[in-house]
């Protein structure tokens, strides 16, 4: 019992981490919501995808953070910031992908952590400690 309490508290804090932080990203692009679309958008056309994925951003970095946070279906929206961090990395980051950072990190190791982070909610689901823990999409 105590084993499935602590792989329980630990996946609350993995939620909280990835999900509180990245809420971060997305409330400081919901503030000039029109700016950071038409911004998005242009950086979806330098990449050659299509202007309207622009869009997908207040759902990968407000929307599903919000619902990781509560436990909401997290298998499910924990694989949409998956996708958000291979686009921002294939679209803003592909250069820094083989470089070092000012301290000596990894060029994109904020990026790796949210992508792998999410990952590994993607694969384990919330835990029992949330909203939603009784569907395969928690």
């Amino acid at each position: 019992m105590k084993k499935e309490i602590n792989i329980d508290l630990g996946l609350l804090i993995l939620r909280i981490a990835i999900g509180g932080l990245m809420l971060f990203h997305g409330l400081d692009k919901a503030q000039a919501p029109a700016e950071t679309i038409n911004h998005m958008a242009e950086v979806m056309r330098e990449s050659n995808l299509p202007g309207f994925l622009a869009y997908g951003v207040f759902l990968g970095e407000l929307i599903a953070p919000l619902l990781i946070l509560f436990g909401f279906r997290t298998k499910l929206f924990s694989s949409l910031i998956v996708i958000t961090m291979i686009v921002a990395i294939i679209t803003r980051h592909f250069n820094d992908i083989f470089t070092l950072g000012g301290s000596g990190g990894w060029g994109i190791e904020l990026q790796a952590l949210y992508l792998l982070g999410a990952l590994a909610l993607t694969f384990t689901g919330a835990g029992r400690i949330a909203v939603s823990h009784k569907s395969k999409w928690d």
